[in-house]
């Protein structure tokens, strides 16, 4: 399976410069949050394959207006194409927002969702927006990472971790990818491409 991984800003290559047919090769497009409705809308409309989305921290306008023909992974294990995918949105609370939470607020989330995690067995990618803590973070408030995924990564060793928020362009050693035992983790900044 072809995944397009996207997060925080468009990527020129499939909006500013898109070409008919540039999006075909896909069957799955993530996206990791902190990107325009109008954005997303666009991709699974020219793709042609589902778009699913968690929310960054940018995000509150979602939960009135979610993006149209996509597919919200928060709090749900969604399957495609035989793939469960985790999506567990938002960053780390450094302000008032409604798609920000402290580490025990996210743990609970997490919690919630053991029977769901049983009955699928796992999961095999997990999609969110902030990192986990110590692996592609920051130690700024608003760019701290979870220690929970930390616990989920080793818990059930998924194929992949991708993540967004951490922006490349915040500074010239920023990894898009890192290995965590069995799982590589992806910062989606941008765009990637990745061979499932």
């Amino acid at each position: 399976m072809r995944i397009l991984a996207i997060s925080d800003v468009p990527a020129k290559k499939y909006y500013d410069f898109y070409e008919p047919g540039c999006l075909d090769g896909f069957d799955l497009i993530l996206a990791c949050g902190d990107l325009r409705r109008s954005y997303l809308e666009f991709l699974v409309t020219m793709a042609h394959c589902p778009l699913v989305y968690v929310r960054g921290n940018h995000d509150d306008e979602y939960l009135k207006a979610p993006p149209e023909g996509c597919v919200c992974a928060e709090d749900e294990i969604v399957i495609v194409n035989g793939v469960r995918i985790l999506g567990l949105g938002g960053s780390y609370r450094y302000r008032d927002g409604e798609c920000m939470y402290t580490e025990r607020q996210m743990l609970r989330r997490i919690r919630r969702l053991r029977w769901k995690l049983r009955r699928s067995g796992g999961f095999d990618i997990l999609l969110t927006h902030a990192p986990a803590r110590g692996l592609n973070d920051f130690d700024t408030l608003s760019h701290r990472g979870f220690d929970c995924f930390n616990q989920l990564l080793d818990k059930y060793s998924p194929k992949y971790f991708i993540h967004g928020h951490i922006h490349l362009s915040y500074g010239p050693h920023i990894p898009q990818r890192v290995q965590r035992g069995d799982t590589c983790v992806i910062n989606a900044f941008d765009h990637c491409e990745i061979d499932y």
